[in-house]
Parts: C-alpha cells; sequence; structure tokens
C-alpha cells in the first residue's frame, strides 16, 4: 500500500466533514457532471470518494460504475449509495492507472477533484483514453490550489497535515495541461470557493 493510499483509508471517515468546509463548489460540480454524462449508457467514476458525485450523475445515467482505490472509501460509497436507493450503481475498488475494463468500454469518465493527487497525470488520462468510446466524454473537475491568494494559503496548511497532494493548478494551468495531452475541451467553468474547481469536459483527440 502506498503511502497516499493509506492516507485516503485513515481519512475516509472524515471526508464528507472535510467537504462541509473545504465543498462549497461540489453541489455545482456535481450538477455540470449530471449535465454531461446525461443519456450515458455507461459512465465509470473513478476516485468516487464517498459519492458527492455519483448520487448526481447515476440519476441520468443508465449505469455507473463508481470506483475508488482506497477500501474504506468504498465501503462509506456502498453505504452511501444503497442509502439513496441507487440500483443502478456498481461500487469497485479499481487503480486509475491499471483499470481492469476493456477498451472503448465506457460513454464517460468521471475523474473529480483526483488530477492533483496524482503523481502520474499522464498515466491516469491515458488509462482514461483507453476505456473511453471513441469520442467518449472525459469529465475532470479539478481543485485549483493556486486559484488565488486564500486558496494558495490553504493548500500550503493542507500540505503540513500530511495531505497527498502532487500538484497545484490554476484554471487556466489545468486547461493548459489537458489540452496538451490530447484533449478536445467542450466545457469548462471555474467554481468558486475556499478552493475553488476547475470544471473540465472534453473529448480526446482520434
Amino acid at each position: 500500500m502506498t503511502d497516499d493510499q493509506s492516507y485516503w483509508e485513515r481519512h475516509a471517515k472524515n471526508y464528507d466533514r472535510s467537504m462541509a468546509v473545504l465543498g462549497r463548489p461540489i453541489p455545482r460540480m456535481a450538477a455540470l457532471a449530471a449535465e454531461g454524462v446525461r443519456e450515458c449508457e455507461l459512465v465509470l467514476e473513478v476516485a468516487a470518494g464517498t459519492g458527492l458525485v455519483t448520487t448526481a450523475i447515476a440519476e441520468v445515467a443508465t449505469q455507473v460504475v463508481a470506483t475508488d482505490y482506497a477500501d474504506e472509501m468504498v465501503r462509506l460509497l456502498e453505504t452511501n449509495i444503497r442509502a439513496a436507493g441507487l440500483a443502478n450503481v456498481r461500487c469497485e475498488r479499481a487503480d486509475i492507472y491499471d483499470l481492469k475494463y476493456n477498451e472503448d468500454s465506457f460513454d464517460a469518465v468521471v475523474a473529480a477533484n483526483v488530477l492533483h493527487l496524482l503523481p502520474d497525470m499522464a498515466a491516469a488520462l491515458a488509462s482514461f483514453r483507453r476505456v473511453l468510446k471513441p469520442s467518449g466524454r472525459l469529465i475532470i473537475p479539478t481543485f485549483c490550489h493556486d486559484e488565488n491568494g486564500f486558496s494558495w494559503m490553504a493548500s500550503r496548511v493542507l500540505s503540513v497535515t500530511g495531505f497527498p497532494g502532487h500538484r497545484r493548478f490554476t484554471s487556466k494551468s489545468l486547461r493548459s495541461q489537458l489540452e496538451s495531452e490530447g484533449l478536445v475541451i467542450q466545457r469548462a467553468e471555474t467554481i468558486r470557493g475556499p478552493i475553488p474547481v476547475g470544471y473540465i469536459e472534453g473529448v480526446f483527440r482520434p
């Protein structure tokens, strides 16, 4: 188990509480993600956490495979999905870098608030691309820790607690890096909050 995974195993039970402080962008982010997957037959969600986005996208997609790599997160996710009565969600443990799904399987991949946590961003994007159908949609909203002075300071405070961040974005740098990896951006929005979220939705160039 990596140090990053161990962190999320330990802190899964506190995740929703932390989002009560930092999660002001979450309702808008979840609503945009739901719009992005509307009428999709099969959606993969990675880093689903406790299901803050899962419940929104499951309302409009035919089927959702919701995954996380921390066992404790998956346990909480399953509990929350059962409580919500969502029969079209399957909860699984999955490694972003080694997704055990066939190529060209999913109409959309949702990867919310995880890109800044990944040691190898390019490998993760390649993994998402592999399982997406041609012209399948990637929805990848991401906390932008360097967006402004307050978020810059909040991010540095988080790092002192052991928070496993690997990069800090602005909404502009997030968009630029995703475009450099071959994503054609179809929708972008910066959602205000203590740490703003850069909402990005697009498709990979053929």
